[in-house]
C-alpha cells in the first residue's frame, strides 16, 4: 500500500481533525457563555491507524453582558463563579487551544482543521461566536464543515446517542461521568477513532471503487 494512505493530511483531504466538547450556560450562542472546553487533537501511527495525542481542558469565564440558563448549569453541574474552578478569560484559552492546534496542523501537513464533535452544529456554533467575539482573525477551523459522531455513528451502529453508540461498539461510558467536557471528549475520541480505524479494518480505506 502506498504510504501516503497511512498519513493524516491524505485520509481527511488536508484537514485537521480536532475533537471538541464545550459546555455552556445555555443553548443559544448569541447569548450564553462557554464555561469547559476540552479539546483533543489526533495522530496517524506508522500504520495509518488514528489515535489520540495532546488532551487540553480548560475552565473559562463567561463573557461579560452573557445570561445563565439555570437548566443548563443542573445538567452539566457548573458553578460558573466557584474560584477554584480557575477559570480563565475565552480569548485566553481560544490562543492556548490555536497555538496547540496550528503545531499539530504545521507537523501533520494539514492546510485547515476541523471539528470533530457529538451533535457537532453546537459545539461548533458557539466555538465560532468566541472566535468572532474575541476577535481572532486567524481562524484554524473550518467555519462550517465539521465531523459530525452521532451522524456517523447513526451509520454505522444504528445508534446516535453518545453512551449507547460508545456501548455499541464496546467502549465503556458512565452516565454519571457525562456532561463533562473533559469526559464527553474522551469519549467522543474513542468513538470517532475507533470508527475510523473500523472501517480502514474492513477495507474501507483506501476506497476502492
Amino acid at each position: 500500500m502506498n504510504d501516503k494512505y497511512n498519513q493524516l493530511n491524505h485520509r481527511f483531504r488536508k484537514f485537521y481533525p480536532v475533537v471538541v466538547d464545550i459546555e455552556t450556560t445555555g443553548f443559544n450562542h448569541k447569548i450564553h457563555a462557554l464555561l469547559e472546553i476540552a479539546i483533543i487533537t489526533l495522530k496517524m501511527d506508522q500504520s495509518g491507524w488514528l489515535k489520540k495525542s495532546n488532551i487540553i481542558h480548560l475552565h473559562i469565564k463567561p463573557f461579560s453582558g452573557s445570561l445563565i440558563d439555570t437548566q443548563s448549569l443542573l445538567l452539566n453541574k457548573i458553578n460558573p463563579f466557584q474560584p477554584l474552578r480557575r477559570a480563565i478569560y475565552e480569548k485566553e484559552a481560544l490562543n492556548f487551544i490555536f497555538d496547540i492546534v496550528y503545531q499539530e496542523m504545521k507537523f501533520n501537513l494539514c492546510k485547515k482543521s476541523i471539528i470533530v464533535a457529538h451533535n457537532a452544529h453546537f459545539d461548533h456554533s458557539f466555538l465560532m461566536a468566541a472566535i468572532k467575539r474575541c476577535n481572532i482573525n486567524n481562524n484554524l477551523f473550518h467555519p462550517f464543515v465539521t465531523f459530525d459522531t452521532a451522524t456517523l455513528s447513526g451509520v454505522i451502529t444504528g445508534q446516535t446517542v453518545l453512551a449507547k453508540a460508545c456501548q455499541t461498539i464496546g467502549l465503556p461510558f458512565n452516565n454519571q461521568k457525562a456532561h463533562s467536557a473533559l469526559y464527553d471528549t474522551l469519549k467522543t475520541a474513542n468513538l470517532f477513532c475507533t470508527l475510523v480505524n473500523k472501517w480502514k479494518k474492513l477495507g474501507g480505506w483506501p476506497f476502492k471503487k
